[in-house]
């Protein structure tokens, strides 16, 4: 199999957190929660791992229990997942496929990514998204698929239409890329909109458009790409992986 590189986004403040502390720091059981993503990312195969950091940088840097497994990347600005991923250019070389992972999603597994690899190798992607279908997906990107169940396009929230809002499957905001296209691709991503950020989804359309196949995997259950923003979030994460250990499923 080619090698296998995963770029973990850990550089946000987390205001919603209500704490000092870089939001990928905190804790669940004892273990920071980008700790938790490192470790499905070392299981899925990936040999280099780079985290993107920026708030508290020192603190993430010094508080992780992987600070020795990992390359560490300064986002100086935090200017979109885009800029993020661009930071990590360096690392990212222009062979095998990479793994874009935010720090503050622990639940996600390495059962999780094996899978969304092996779909993205089999069906020969430039880059797949991995996606989930839920209830309420308000203010998520969706994932907008032709009658045939072909991946068209992701569309943000703000940007979509009132039939692509109709959506209930999400842009989780993971995906794993050919690391070579996505060196290219991000080349050509500019901040036309109007929070003047750098969105890694960009690349999708840039790729598509070179007629290079674009795709989404969907999981079966969302579980796995829950974020944690705020208090209560972290709290509904470590009941979850609480009852993972309890079910031998980690």
């Amino acid at each position: 199999m080619e090698a296998l590189k995963a770029v973990i986004l850990a550089a946000g403040k987390g205001t919603r957190m209500q704490s000092d502390l870089p939001k990928v720091v905190h804790t669940i059981d004892g273990k920071c929660l980008v700790d938790y993503v490192i470790e499905a990312a070392e299981g899925a195969g990936a040999e280099d791992i780079c985290l993107v950091v920026g708030y508290k940088h020192e603190e993430v840097e010094n508080t992780i229990s992987h600070k020795d497994d990992v390359t560490f990347v300064l986002q100086e600005q935090q200017l979109g997942t885009g800029h993020a991923v661009k930071c990590a250019k360096d690392f990212l070389g222009k062979e095998g496929h990479t793994l874009i992972l935010f720090g503050d999603a622990p639940l996600i597994t390495s059962a999780t990514l094996k899978q969304l690899l092996k779909h993205h190798i089999q069906h020969k992607n430039a880059v797949t998204v991995l996606s989930a279908t839920i209830d309420d997906p308000t203010g998520y990107g969706r994932i907008i698929r032709n009658e045939s169940g072909e991946f068209i396009k992701s569309v943000e929230h703000k940007d979509a239409n009132e039939e692509e809002l109709k959506s209930h499957e999400i842009n989780s905001g993971m995906y794993v890329f050919n690391t070579w296209e996505l060196s290219q691709a991000l080349d050509k991503i500019q901040p036309n909109n109007a929070q003047g950020e750098y969105y890694l989804p960009d690349t999708l359309a840039i790729l598509k458009d070179k007629g290079l196949r674009v795709d989404a995997f969907a999981l079966e259950s969302p579980e796995d790409i829950n974020g944690v923003n705020d208090q209560k979030q972290l709290e509904s994460a470590a009941e979850i992986i609480r009852r993972r250990k309890k079910e031998c499923t980690l």
